[in-house]
């Protein structure tokens, strides 16, 4: 079916084509481009290795391999035929293979592709920034596997069998790629045509529920967020850590020095970390490498824009916090009534 161009006096269908009459590639063309752009078949996902298949015994492997928001791994499979072949099928098998990697071994897989592209990044400090963690927490990471089977068509018997895993609990997603010849452009329009987008959002209300349920059972941490509020500007869904810095770091901005905020906290409590000399983060980071990379994780804030500059030293603050955040803050609050910041937990 055409999709259409409307123009101020008439409506010009574009006709379809395929991905082997523009000669466009499984692997050379598709694979290369969606793992750039990953998030159009697959959002909030960090691809972390391409053509996957660290296993014994076998020649298969995963086209591309990722981590979404959710902590899980993801299989991506893509077929640029009309139908999908049996895409489920092979997607399931891999699924099976990799649900037993650790944080560790992802780390190492993803340290080894970031190589292939002549990346430099810390692959560990990568995946706990895309994650939103201070460390690894192996208990919450690859739960489980998420599918996306992206194909320029689907045949009936697969999308019957994948609506059929997913109403057991599997988590498969079916993105359709059809290309379209328009005069000298190829044009792809993208649907997502399992879950139906007009069910999903209930669908992944009820999925989400159960999972929280599932966790609220195994785990006693604390994830609760908060709503900062600094003459009148809201900063929310903060986690705790990003809580208590924007008020330490809006303080400090103000004049406050950090030794002053930081006097009254328990004693051996380190919640700065400084040099001499005002420092961009670059250079921060090259002198206080011992400081700041303990045991090869990043313990304080130091990004650009985080550093606090103050008495011709450079500051960087702590993000180790525990179930005890919110009262330092109430702490800190009470010490500077001067300024006009409130913190609360929201809901």
């Amino acid at each position: 079916m055409p999709i259409f161009e409307l123009t101020s006096d008439s409506i010009r269908p574009i006709e379809s084509t395929t991905f082997a009459a523009e000669n466009i590639g499984e692997r050379a063309d598709l694979q290369r481009l969606l793992r750039g752009d990953i998030h159009i078949i697959s959002p909030d996902t960090l691809i972390i290795a391409e053509e996957f298949g660290r296993w014994e015994d076998s020649r298969r492997r995963i086209d591309l391999l990722g981590v979404n928001k959710d902590a899980n791994l993801v299989v991506i499979e893509l077929k640029r035929t009309e139908d999908g072949g049996h895409m489920e099928l092979q997607a399931l098998r891999y699924a099976a293979m990799i649900s037993a990697l650790t944080f560790q071994s992802v780390t190492d897989i993803f340290g080894s592709y970031l190589r292939k592209y002549n990346r430099d990044d810390d692959a560990s400090e990568v995946l706990l920034q895309f994650l939103d963690w201070e460390e690894p927490r192996e208990d919450e990471f690859a739960q489980d596997v998420q599918i996306v089977l992206a194909s320029a068509e689907f045949s009936k018997e697969l999308t019957t069998s994948v609506i059929w895993l997913n109403e057991r609990g599997l988590d498969i997603i079916c993105m359709r790629l059809k290309p379209y010849r328009d005069n000298d452009r190829v044009l792809l329009d993208v649907q997502q045509v399992i879950p139906l987008p007009e069910a999903e959002d209930y669908q992944v209300k009820v999925q989400e529920k159960k999972k929280k349920e599932r966790s609220a059972r195994k785990s006693s941490r604390d994830y609760t967020k908060y709503r900062v509020t600094i003459g009148g500007r809201a900063l929310e869904r903060l986690h705790k850590r990003h809580a208590i810095f924007n008020v330490v770091k809006y303080l400090c901005d103000q004049g406050i020095k950090p030794e002053e905020i930081s006097k009254d906290f328990p004693k051996g409590y380190r919640m700065f970390c400084d040099t001499d000399g005002e420092l961009n983060s670059d250079e921060f980071l090259e002198k206080m490498q011992s400081e700041v990379f303990k045991g090869g994780k990043r313990r304080y804030f130091c990004d650009e824009g985080q550093l606090i500059h103050s008495d011709e030293k450079t500051y960087a603050f702590t993000n180790q916090w525990g179930k005890r955040t919110y009262d330092r803050i109430q702490a800190i609050l009470e010490k500077f009534p001067q300024f006009d910041i409130s913190c609360e937990a929201e809901k």
